[in-house]
């Protein structure tokens, strides 16, 4: 792991475990981010090409997909994740912001048949 690699994880857990309820697992070496079990935000991709995934929502995926920075996330794009491109200058407050709002899809109540 390359020391951009490891300042970008230092950053996201930094994040990520600022938020009620979250902890932080490994799913096949990569670092995931979860509450109630259910994740909300991972460290992917081989090295030199890090990215974060995060759950945007099936409706709002496409819109990020629009924006080359964004791709889908492999394994759990169906489920609407995206992935943010990790390499480069990140925006911290973009990420934050799309952490917490995958941590939201996470901690919703469930909706109820009718």
């Amino acid at each position: 792991m390359t020391v951009a690699e490891r300042k970008l994880e230092e950053r996201l857990r930094k994040i990520c475990l600022a938020l009620p309820g979250t902890e932080e697992t490994s799913n096949h070496g990569h670092p995931t981010f979860k509450v109630k079990g259910k994740a909300f935000a991972v460290l992917h991709g081989p090295e030199g090409e890090p990215a974060i995934a995060v759950k945007v929502g099936k409706d709002l995926q496409p819109v990020f997909l629009q924006d080359p920075r964004f791709y889908r996330t492999p394994h759990a794009s169906q489920h609407g994740y995206v992935s943010l491109r990790g390499n480069g200058k990140l925006d911290g407050e973009e990420v934050t912001e799309l952490v917490r709002g995958s941590y939201g899809f996470s901690t919703a109540p469930k909706k109820r048949k009718l």
